[in-house]
């Protein structure tokens, strides 16, 4: 079928790619959705939802003891990681810092840090 044909496809055009390129566009996506709630406040909820998911996915894989980022970069994006979910916990969680921080991110998984 064509979803199967378009699947087989991205997951070859991903494998190809640099993995930090890779997670680079995943906090693109979310920042962008960020960037969305701020025009549209009923993207809020979602925009933040969707930032809160990365943000502990990204804790859990700098906790695992096989990551290869040097302890004191992990240590360091695990504080920052902390300091991100006490601001989304707020219930009015601040939009442009949460921005900040992700290309912030972005920029370092992108090389422009």
């Amino acid at each position: 079928t064509t979803m199967n044909q378009a699947a087989r496809a991205y997951q070859s055009a991903a494998a190809r790619r640099d993995p930090r390129e890779q997670e680079a566009d995943v906090f693109r996506r979310v920042t962008g959705g960020l960037r969305a709630a701020k025009r549209d406040p009923e993207l809020r909820v979602r925009a933040v939802a969707d930032n809160m998911r990365l943000w502990l996915m990204v804790g859990d894989l700098l906790r695992d003891p096989g990551n290869a980022l040097p302890a004191p970069l992990r240590a360091g994006i695990v504080s920052v990681g902390h300091a991100v979910q006490r601001d989304m916990a707020q219930a009015e969680p601040d939009l442009d810092f949460l921005i900040l921080v992700n290309e912030s991110i972005t920029a370092g998984l992108s090389g422009g840090a």
